[in-house]
């Protein structure tokens, strides 16, 4: 089997609108969420959530791209120039032909749904925009990447809800170490912050109103977030073959589903999902150093994971180093293992480990190292992406260096 690598990185989130911003705002432990700003907000129980602050769309696309685009696709696209620009890549012509596309989403154009229900239902209009659908839709973005830079392989979607980003990665890499392709941009996005959005999920009753403490006693729930992260993977010799600057080596990934509960997770699913991912990238547990915490801040979550740790890890759960970002970018829901892959990056490229910030007394189910607080300087060889999400779906990552 061919060996696969991330040579391209990009990201839009609450804490920069770039990735060497990100990384920065990661190792210092900055906090993306404040409140929210959008309209009908008194309207709603949660008013915290870590927006994009100060997006111009304007300053990135002209007036026709935007009446195609929604919130979550341009998001996309300017994470994907990055990670492309990053990458040194040039996919014009026949290379076009050799590379795809594989992007996560839970829910598309949200914010084009809420418009347009507002538009008709509170304003009385009649007609929407003629592009609505287009927009809308989950595939959005993949397809607007593939016709941004002619990527005429594989194009496609995956919805897993909060695992969409991880299925998607995933799949991009088995397809480039089954040969279907030389080249794939892969990650995820959303973008659900609008009043539709937010109130869809008060009635889950899983919204902090103050906070994302992960792992702590005092952990009352997630926060939404909302942004992209976009990746080149790429196949190893066709990278080096070109003198590319590899970030990272992707090396296993498994997914397992709990067939369990629409909303509770398992530790036998997770387990697996984990286990599965360390066999298929011949790592034992010992190996990794660093776990990015799928780490939502709600009791169920949080213990389940912890556990799950424990059962694969055995002893060395107690050294290996774990931590959620989601208390700083917040929860993006299909694009949160996106974004959370900037993180695992961060710690093989640079061996700077993002904390879990907000960390104010662990509970003890969640007796894990989980980095409270501050960043950490350590070396590491491999570390492994988490995603569980609703459905009892399941996907994991395992990276090392390289």
């Amino acid at each position: 089997m061919r060996r696969v690598v991330i040579t391209g990185a990009g990201t839009v989130n609450a804490l920069a609108q770039d990735l060497r911003g990100t990384m920065a705002a990661m190792a210092e432990g900055r906090s993306g969420i404040g409140p929210l700003q959008l309209p009908d907000v008194d309207r709603l129980s949660v008013k915290i959530g870590a927006q994009v602050a100060g997006w111009q769309p304007e300053a990135h696309f002209a007036r026709q791209e935007l009446a195609l685009c929604d919130r979550f696709t341009q998001f996309t696209l300017v994470a994907a120039r990055e990670a492309v620009a990053q990458s040194g890549l040039d996919l014009a012509g026949e290379a076009g032909l050799g590379a795809g596309v594989v992007l996560g989403t839970a829910a598309g154009g949200v914010t084009t749904w809420d418009e347009s229900y507002r538009a008709v239902y509170a304003e009385g209009k009649n007609r929407v925009h003629p592009f609505v659908v287009p927009k809308l839709m989950n595939s959005a973005a993949a397809s607007h990447v593939s016709m941004a830079f002619g990527l005429r392989g594989p194009v496609f979607t995956v919805s897993t809800a909060c695992a969409s980003s991880n299925h998607a990665m995933g799949l991009a890499f088995q397809m480039i170490r089954a040969g279907n392709a030389e080249v794939m941009l892969t990650g995820g996005a959303e973008a659900m912050l609008c009043f539709g959005g937010i109130k869809a999920w008060e009635g889950l009753r899983v919204m902090s109103p103050d906070g994302c403490r992960p792992f702590s006693a005092d952990r009352n729930g997630m926060v939404m977030g909302e942004g992209a992260g976009v990746f080149v993977f790429e196949e190893y010799d066709h990278a080096r073959a070109r003198g590319a600057v590899i970030l990272a080596e992707v090396a296993g990934f498994a997914m397992t589903s709990d067939a369990g509960d629409i909303v509770m997770p398992s530790v036998e699913g997770a387990s697996r999902a984990i286990a599965g991912a360390l066999r298929d990238a011949g790592l034992a547990a010992g190996d990794v150093g660093y776990i990015n915490a799928h780490g939502t801040g709600t009791a169920a979550n949080d213990r389940v994971e912890c556990a799950a740790v424990r059962a694969v890890f055995g002893a060395a759960a107690e050294r290996v180093m774990i931590s959620s970002t989601k208390a700083m970018h917040g929860h993006v829901i299909g694009g949160t293992g996106a974004v959370e892959m900037v993180a695992c990056l961060m710690a093989l490229r640079d061996g700077v480990i993002a904390p879990t910030i907000g960390h104010s007394g662990t509970d003890p189910d969640c007796a894990l190292d989980v980095v409270a607080n501050a960043a950490r300087q350590v070396r590491v060889g491999a570390v492994l992406s988490n995603a569980f999400a609703f459905g009892g779906l399941n996907a994991v990552l395992a990276l090392r260096r390289i």
